[in-house]
């Protein structure tokens, strides 16, 4: 099974994710998609090593430090699914 949430667009100004490359934004959706780091880097032709560095790029971006108690890709894909990115800009 497959979702889009929807294809990269420039996140709106001043907006959290705005200052992610659009290889962040394409790795942080799917995130939310549910994908693994082993299904993101199938998906995108990357190695496993390629996607947790973005990953990790994703987290210092979004101020999402190591937490034992929260997970932070579900944090990050709610950043980008409660709206926080503009994807008609």
């Amino acid at each position: 099974m497959t979702a889009v949430v929807w294809a990269p667009a420039q996140p709106a100004r001043g907006c959290p994710i705005e200052p992610l490359s659009r290889r962040e934004l394409e790795v942080l959706e799917l995130i939310a998609e549910g994908q693994s780091n082993a299904g993101i880097a199938r998906r995108l032709y990357l190695s496993a090593r390629t996607v947790e560095a973005v990953c990790s790029r994703i987290f210092i971006k979004l101020d999402l430090p190591p937490s034992e108690d929260v997970n932070r890709r579900v944090l990050a894909a709610l950043v980008l699914l409660r709206g926080e990115h503009d994807p008609h800009t």
